[in-house]
């Protein structure tokens, strides 16, 4: 008897494919050679400041704006290149915005089934299989007027389903909703669209919304995608200082190479790849720099990647809910470094307190 082979895992079909877009407009760049691979139930966001060309980006992609140059992809087939222009109601593609965009004077079905194909009933039937889906069949005769902002959310993401579209763009859609309803509603779509193997281009400017929906993240600033990756490498292997500040808040020490080396309050740390002289800047986000408790500077489980520990005096302690934020002024310098601690840690200020890095969290960027 031969023993039987493992099935080798087969990957998701991909869904759209964006190839070096560009969009000029009034004599400068505004999307310049954006390129993205999605999947069948794969949710990318494209994250990035205002202003930074990402809706652009996704109006190019659902065709009601057209690229000076780059071509857009869905299941193989071109929609925009190669002297093809397919216009958005025939692209396949689903689309959801902040504003709802519901039709007051149409009941929550008619809203649903609008752009439906078939006879009334047929598309009566579409629209309460999708309004089941997302919790929402009993309001099905209701007007928009009488939902909540996130039953009206519901509803849109309905509508946007309905029609069975390959790819799904969504541009901030969840930024209309207060903070309560938020996480439960983007889990909720999250769910639906992975179920249904639509792939999701989700633009947002929100680090944290971004790494809990995306399986990849494509960062973009000027324009530009400047890194892309799953959220974990994102965050924790930053392209440079800017990409790290995106998702929080940086404690920046300056330095100089010299020998692939750079002395530090903190000891030596080596800075490969930086030329002799360079100046340097070692960041470290505040849950990452340590606060040793005993005043000469040797926790009780000191570890090599703390390496040498520098005194600071206490500035100022918040609680944040979930953690305290420290403020230190350095002893060396007076420079001033912050420090996350979980639960509640509030020393008064003026006190003294050693603190030490976690090396293998810090990155080193040429001084800006």
């Amino acid at each position: 008897m031969t023993a039987s082979r493992p099935i080798a895992a087969t990957a998701a079909p991909v869904r759209l494919q964006v190839t070096g877009l560009t969009r000029r407009a009034g004599g400068r760049t505004i999307v310049s050679d954006v390129s993205l691979t999605i999947r069948a139930g794969q949710v990318t966001c494209l994250l990035g400041p205002s202003g930074c060309g990402k809706s652009t980006t996704l109006r190019m992609i659902a065709g009601v704006e057209r690229p000076d140059a780059g071509e857009v992809r869905a299941d193989g087939q071109v929609l925009s290149g190669e002297g093809v222009e397919v216009p958005p109601e025939a692209r396949g593609i689903g689309l959801m915005f902040q504003d709802f965009a519901l039709f007051p004077h149409l009941s929550v079905a008619g809203n649903v089934a609008f752009g439906l194909t078939g006879s009334r009933a047929e598309k009566r039937a579409r629209a309460a299989a999708m309004l089941d889906r997302v919790h929402l069949g009993r309001h099905i005769d209701a007007m928009p007027h009488e939902l909540s902002g996130g039953e009206q959310q519901r509803v849109a993401l309905a509508r946007a389903l309905a029609p069975g579209p390959r790819i799904m763009l969504m541009d901030e859609p969840f930024s209309g909703l207060d903070n309560r309803l938020r996480d439960g509603i983007r889990d909720e779509t999250l769910v639906i669209l992975k179920e249904s193997g639509t792939a999701v281009l989700l633009v947002t400017h929100e680090p944290d919304e971004a790494m809990r929906m995306a399986d990849e993240i494509a960062l973009m600033r000027g324009g530009r995608i400047v890194q892309a990756g799953a959220p974990y490498n994102i965050y924790n292997a930053p392209t440079d200082r800017a990409a790290a500040a995106f998702f929080s808040d940086l404690n920046v020490i300056r330095g100089v190479s010299r020998g692939a080396l750079t002395d530090t309050p903190f000891g030596q740390f080596l800075t490969p790849g930086h030329a002799d002289g360079a100046a340097v800047e070692i960041v470290i986000r505040p849950q990452h720099l340590k606060i040793d408790f005993d005043r000469h500077g040797r926790g009780p489980n000191p570890t090599p990647q703390d390496g040498v520990p520098a005194r600071g005096t206490v500035v100022r302690a918040r609680f944040l809910g979930r953690e305290s934020l420290v403020e230190f002024r350095m002893d060396h310098d007076g420079s001033t470094l912050r420090a996350a601690v979980p639960n509640v840690f509030l020393p008064r200020p003026g006190t003294p307190l050693w603190l030490s890095l976690r090396r293998d969290r810090c990155h080193v960027f040429p001084a800006g």
